[in-house]
């Protein structure tokens, strides 16, 4: 071994509380490149190989009524390769244990074979048999969550009819990867499944018998999506067809996509932020390092060891600790990247969900933090190997001892001798402090970065169940019903206000962009649902004229005082034109509102609802409950509050998770960087500070010196770094819009606080592990060593 290893291996031990912090941060980094952007990799790839293996629909149609022998011209249309007529309805659930009412999809299956398009994966059991008309596949996640064993019985009602029905086997579907109940917003399995039926079971007891109600489509390779489309609706128009609509519009997809991209978002941004605040701790930290090497430096040139030894032996100090992070980081990565994947497995129906390393991912973020390090110990390293040996093991030539700027302003009058002493050596060294305060002030915006997730969810939820959704229960009807209806909810023992509403299946057309969506017409004077800006305040419900979700504003690339198309896809299928009379920011979905008078007159033929929504009297609920489930006309019931606590149990907690990934990397680098900062404070002014307690100085004088310069910059970081979080968080956010849910930008003094607040405690824990190396300072052995 030769002396410069043998040198290597004694500076590692003597330096190994620097480099174990330096491998944390690179730890750090790697692990969260390969944990979220390696987590996303995965996912995309079970979602493509998922729909590839069941053949996975491009296009879906719904109607009123087709018999079979359509689907032979639609079969016929140039550009389909495949496609799968059949029933796709809403019934009830009678399930023992719940309030609310459950509710089930049901969805047929061929009588023979399996469908050409969207086919089900089965997970146990078998399929039904065709000659059984009782016998159903189950959605796996709905008979886990509800305890249920195949075999069992579930009792249902079909188009008012009830009916028991025996499980014989579950399964998946990549139609339903993201399963809701109808209005609600996340996944429900304890009230919610999708069911599988034969055809020739399914279809008579919804009057269906010989016809369908959807068919689902594969388009050839190189066909072009729109002419299908136009051709298919063509076709169906007679039967009730309400257009078609691509996979991208398709709920599941469009829910699991959204997910998706905003994973990649995050996947890329976040640990973009953590790669590149590491590189910058390491160039800063290495290149501090190894100045304090300057005298070594110049006694290796004197022995005639040359520049590239001397720079190759401290870049193999760098290296070291380089190696080290990597290593944990890999390991940690992985580990963390299987509680990532494993995580949105609860959410999402895949048959198989793992986590797949990407080793391309690993070099990228290894090689990133090798050049980071290596950049800072070489430029330091060349520094002092540039200049003569002679020089280099003199002291560094101190900078000038001028007043400060501060100083020269009278600050230092106001202040005892420690915290001149403190101002004078930040003043004189600017850069260096700058360059140190930047350093924790990035640790700082990592931790707002990950709080203003929690804050905008917050938001979010407050805005939509307590603002805009102020209803108890809300009532979906298996058809349109007369307004007698409103007069039928309004006796029923416990209800205290009833706002019906109808919602209508539209085609908003501006120029070339179209969007089908549900029109819903409100009462101008209701006070359980309204339009609610991002601001909390309270848009009335125009007379004339339709309000839009900015999201579908931009998408239809309209505005105030604009025209839009509207075709109805239902009924007399009327058509008409209106004025964009307001443009709201909202959270949830996509929205087209207008007052329920004017959708009367839109749409023409009688006044009719599709739904209610009710205000009750607590202690009446559950008799109100009772009483709507034995209504034949009801096929849903969904409660606010329920689809709040269903939030709460399941994003609420994957929302945790992410962004405790986020705080635990946050707090890892603040206080790396803080110890390093401070220890190296320490090898820096070691002699001074020595001569200091020799002197008179007291531990605690010499600490305050040392530690209360670290504390000032640590101080002044931190409002530096709420400045950068908030740009960091509002890029983030503008990254997360989609159709399916907008988090809003908001960040709460709380998360200020937080921030501040773990900083600080990072400051103090590296504070005291520092303050007791000069508490045991060995001052004979301090100042006998040369500068």
């Amino acid at each position: 071994m030769t002396s410069l290893n043998r040198k290597l291996l004694r500076d590692l031990w003597h330096l190994r509380g620097q480099m174990l912090s330096i491998a944390v941060v690179v730890a750090t980094g790697i692990m969260s490149v390969i944990t979220m952007r390696g987590g996303y990799e995965s996912l995309a790839s079970a979602q493509e190989s998922y729909y590839r293996e069941t053949r996975f629909g491009d296009l879906w149609v719904a109607l009123e009524r087709a018999p079979h022998h359509v689907a032979e011209q639609l079969a016929a249309v140039p550009g389909v390769s495949a496609l799968s007529p059949r029933v796709n309805v809403i019934g009830r659930l009678d399930l023992p244990g719940l309030v609310v009412p459950g509710m089930g999809q049901f969805v047929s299956l061929p009588d023979l074979g399996p469908p050409p398009v969207s086919d089900v994966v089965l997970r146990s059991g078998r399929l039904p048999s065709a000659s059984s008309r009782a016998e159903v596949l189950a959605g796996e996640k709905f008979v886990a969550a509800r305890g249920l064993r195949l075999g069992d019985g579930v009792d249902v009602i079909l188009n008012g009819r009830a009916r028991r029905l025996t499980i014989v086997g579950t399964a998946l579907s990549p139609e339903h990867s993201y399963s809701v109940p109808p209005g609600a917003l996340y996944p429900d399995d304890e009230r919610f499944g999708v069911f599988w039926m034969r055809d020739r079971v399914l279809a008579p007891a919804f009057d269906l018998e010989g016809a369908f109600n959807e068919v689902a489509v594969r388009l050839a390779r190189g066909a072009d999506p729109v002419a299908v489309s136009a051709e298919i609706d063509r076709l169906l128009e007679p039967y009730g067809g309400r257009g078609a609509y691509a996979r991208e519009d398709q709920f599941s997809h469009q829910t699991l996509q959204a997910e998706l991209d905003q994973n990649r978002t995050m996947g890329s941004v976040i640990p973009g932020v953590f790669l590149a605040v590491a590189a910058f701790l390491l160039h800063l930290v290495l290149s501090r390092l190894i100045a304090t090497q300057r005298g070594e430096i110049g006694v290796l040139k004197a022995f005639g060891y040359r520049d590239r030894e001397i720079a190759l032996h401290f870049a193999g100090l760098a290296m070291a600790a380089v190696a080290v992070g990597t290593v944990a980081g890999l390991l940690a990565g992985l580990w963390l990247g299987e509680v990532y994947v494993e995580l949105y497995g609860a959410y999402f129906n895949f048959p198989s969900l793992s986590y797949e390393m990407s080793w391309r991912l690993f070099a990228l973020a290894a090689g990133i933090s090798v050049v980071a390090a290596g950049a800072g110990a070489l430029g330091a390293a060349r520094a002092a190997a540039r200049l003569p040996p002679a020089e280099a093991m003199r002291p560094e030539p101190p900078p000038s001892f001028e007043p400060g700027p501060l100083e020269r302003l009278g600050v230092g009058r106001w202040l005892p001798s420690s915290g001149r002493m403190i101002l004078r050596n930040l003043e004189r060294r600017p850069l260096r402090a700058l360059m140190s305060s930047l350093g924790v002030a990035f640790s700082t915006s990592i931790l707002v970065l990950g709080m203003f997730m929690f804050d905008g969810v917050d938001f979010m939820m407050v805005q939509q169940f307590q603002v805009i959704q102020r209803e108890d229960l809300q009532v979906g009807f298996n058809q349109m019903l007369p307004r007698s209806v409103r007069h039928d909810l309004g006796r029923l023992p416990g209800v205290t206000t009833v706002e019906p509403f109808r919602a209508e299946p539209v085609r908003l057309r501006a120029a070339a962009r179209e969007r089908e969506v549900a029109l819903q017409g409100l009462d101008p004077t209701g006070s359980l649902r309204r339009i609610v800006a991002s601001d909390g305040s309270i848009r009335p419900i125009p007379s004339a004229g339709v309000v839009l979700s900015e999201v579908l504003a931009t998408r239809l690339a309209v505005g105030v005082g604009d025209t839009v198309h509207v075709d109805f896809l239902e009924g007399r299928r009327a058509r008409a034109r209106m004025e964009v009379a307001g443009v709201i920011e909202d959270f949830l979905g996509v929205s087209a509102i207008v007052s329920a008078r004017t959708l009367d007159r839109l749409a023409g033929g009688p006044v009719v609802y599709s739904g209610a929504y009710l205000a009750v009297d607590q202690r009446a609920r559950d008799g109100v409950l009772a009483d709507i489930e034995a209504m034949p006309a009801v096929a849903s019931v969904v409660s606010p509050a329920t689809l709040l606590e269903s939030f709460e149990a399941q994003l609420g907690d994957s929302l945790f998770i992410a962004v405790g990934f986020l705080l635990g990397f946050a707090g890892v680098i603040s206080v790396a960087v803080i110890y390093n900062g401070a220890r190296i404070a320490l090898s820096e002014r070691g002699r001074e500070l020595a001569s200091l307690r020799v002197m008179g100085f007291r531990r605690r004088e010499v600490s305050v010196l040392l530690l209360g310069e670290q504390g000032l910059i640590t101080l002044l970081a931190i409002p530096a770094g709420w400045g950068l979080g908030v740009a960091m968080a509002l890029q983030v956010s503008a990254a997360l819009q989609n159709e399916t849910y907008r988090v809003p930008f908001v960040v709460s003094p709380r998360t200020y606080l937080v921030s501040a607040v773990v900083t600080l405690l990072a400051a103090v824990a590296s504070g005291w592990i520092v303050r007791r190396r000069v508490d045991h300072m060995d001052l004979i052995a301090v100042l006998k060593t040369r500068e």
